[in-house]
């Protein structure tokens, strides 16, 4: 295995992890305006991700760093052209940021809600957005011979892409519920099991849709087959258990379910993009790959040095805080946020 294929599994090893544990972060935050009925209640659902969401998204800067690093002409391509809907993201997660320390700041109740709503939207927004941006990857776009990207704001917006970023957040707001299933006790439980419930038949139905239009829009099938493998496979099992478990109370089984389903799906992603980083809509000769992307061997040494010490503190570091905040929380629970 070179350096250039090592890279790319590792950065798909970092958004693997970012999806998964960010995947809940989000949908607690969709979840927060309509499974809280009252301040309090709202207060223990932003608990049960206050100690840990910030530390999930350096799962995401990780791997952008990773990226400009390893691979600085799919970075620059691809910023570039999605400059605005990256503008529209980081401000939607600076405003979902800010929304979890200012929200208990005042007793007023129109301050309280006005900045549930404004977790609400900062969790909306980068889940749709990183839907969207992950399914171009393999859709394509309008990308020339000297890795320039030609198009528009409007060219990331095709129906594959819709559906992937429709389809994340449906996935996500599932991942949400299960995970405050698992994270609370009493009335706010039930309320997320029951939600959970409803919306698993939605994220199946998306991903449906997605899984049709990968077929009649990507070239996935093609180099794939229709038999793709036992990873996306994996991804379907593990969707369905999550119903399974629901429906016999086990919301930890149907977490790690979720947690599974993404997983595999994301690597099923990246399996079907590979050796290439951006298919060109223009011309499949001009993609971005991880060859003609990439840095110098140099670079990739040196990185892959610095990763193998560092990436393991990192690792245990992030283990050793998830267990410490592992109890379930009440309405009778000692708050931070």
């Amino acid at each position: 295995m070179d350096l250039n294929t090592l890279w790319f599994i590792l950065i798909g090893v970092l958004f693997t992890g970012f999806f998964f544990l960010e995947g809940f972060d989000y949908g607690v935050g969709m979840l927060l305006p309509f499974l809280g009925h009252d301040d309090r209640e709202r207060r223990v659902i932003i608990n049960t991700i206050g100690p840990v969401w910030d530390g999930n998204e350096v799962w995401m800067l990780t791997a952008g760093g990773a990226l400009f690093a390893a691979f600085p002409h799919f970075y620059a391509t691809l910023f570039s052209g999605a400059y605005l809907a990256l503008t529209l993201m980081l401000l939607a997660l600076i405003v979902r940021g800010v929304s979890f320390e200012f929200r208990s700041k005042d007793l007023s109740s129109r301050w309280r809600n006005g900045w549930d709503w404004a977790i609400f939207f900062g969790s909306l927004v980068p889940a749709l957005l990183w839907g969207v941006a992950m399914s171009n990857l393999l859709h394509g776009l309008p990308v020339n011979a000297a890795m320039d990207y030609t198009g528009d704001f409007f060219d990331l917006l095709n129906p594959f892409s819709l559906a992937g970023g429709l389809a994340a957040v449906a996935v996500f707001s599932l991942h949400g519920a299960t995970f405050l299933a698992l994270k609370t006790a009493g009335e706010i439980r039930e309320r997320s099991l029951a939600a959970a419930k409803k919306i698993w038949p939605v994220a199946v139905l998306m991903l449906i849709v997605y899984v049709i239009l990968a077929a009649t829009t990507t070239d996935f099938f093609t180099r794939m087959g229709y038999d793709p493998g036992v990873v996306p496979l994996a991804a379907v099992v593990a969707l369905i258990l999550v119903r399974y478990f629901l429906g016999n109370g086990k919301e930890g089984w149907a977490f790690v379910m979720t947690a599974l389903s993404i997983v595999f799906s994301v690597i099923t992603l990246f399996v079907g993009l590979f050796p290439r980083l951006l298919v060109s809509s223009l011309n499949p000769e001009w993609s971005l790959t991880i060859y003609n992307a990439s840095s110098s061997q140099y670079t990739l040494k040196v990185m892959t040095i610095v990763a193998l010490i560092l990436v393991p503190f990192v690792l245990v570091y992030q283990a050793w805080a998830y267990w410490i905040f592992r109890k379930r929380l009440t309405v009778d629970s000692e708050l931070e946020y």
